[in-house]
């Protein structure tokens, strides 16, 4: 699949990396040009181009930017019309420790309402970027999960085969407005990484009773 990777900072490196792995077609961009070359000059099969260029030929376009800088990142992209954009972001103070944004909105819906005609799925954001880099198996071999919530079945259904390529189970967690639990979920995992210092190799999961 043709990805474009939004984001050159530890998740977007760890998308490269992980995509790169899975033989997908992988561009990454950012506003720093020289931060995205040098991440896909550690992946042979990645490029780097300017924002402009970026997402003409991509089939799933992976937002890993921080919330507040996501808006600007897409609208400086061209050829986003009817694109797959799967949204990472949460709506994080400035100490990680509560959302901006949350109740009656979340920011994959922010987003959505903020550059139109894209269909945002919400993906990865429970993701810690060090699980990301370093795989989708944890040391006690359970697959780390990935929920995906979105009002486009293609769009979920791109979401799952993107997810399940680098390794990971999925959940579909239903339509966009769900990212209003997504994003409080990811904050907690952030809590119990940092905050209670469990350390980032952890992730949520729904077990069911067979």
């Amino acid at each position: 699949m043709k990805i474009t990777v939004i984001g050159s900072g530890n998740m977007g490196s760890a998308f490269v990396k992980q995509l790169s792995l899975a033989g997908h077609q992988v561009t990454v961009t950012a506003r720093d040009i020289a931060k995205a070359e040098a991440v896909a000059a550690v992946h042979p099969t990645a490029n780097a181009v300017k924002p402009e260029l970026a997402a003409s030929q991509a089939e799933v376009v992976i937002l890993a930017t921080a919330y507040n800088d996501a808006v600007n990142a897409l609208r400086s992209v061209d050829n986003l019309q009817g694109k797959v954009v799967i949204d990472i972001t949460n709506p994080m103070t400035p100490d990680y420790m509560a959302l901006t944004v949350g109740h009656t909105t979340s920011a994959a819906e922010e987003i959505a309402k903020a550059v139109p005609g894209i269909d945002v799925i919400k993906a990865f954001n429970t993701v810690f970027a060090q699980v990301l880099a370093e795989g989708s198996d944890l040391s006690n071999g359970h697959k780390v999960t990935t929920f995906i919530a979105g009002d486009s079945e293609q769009g979920k259904d791109k979401a799952r085969i993107v997810a399940e390529s680098m390794g990971f189970s999925t959940i579909d967690a239903g339509g966009l407005r769900n990212a209003r639990y997504l994003e409080p979920l990811a904050g907690l995992n952030i809590y119990l990484g940092y905050g209670a210092g469990l350390g980032t190799r952890i992730a949520p999961t729904w077990i069911q009773d067979a």
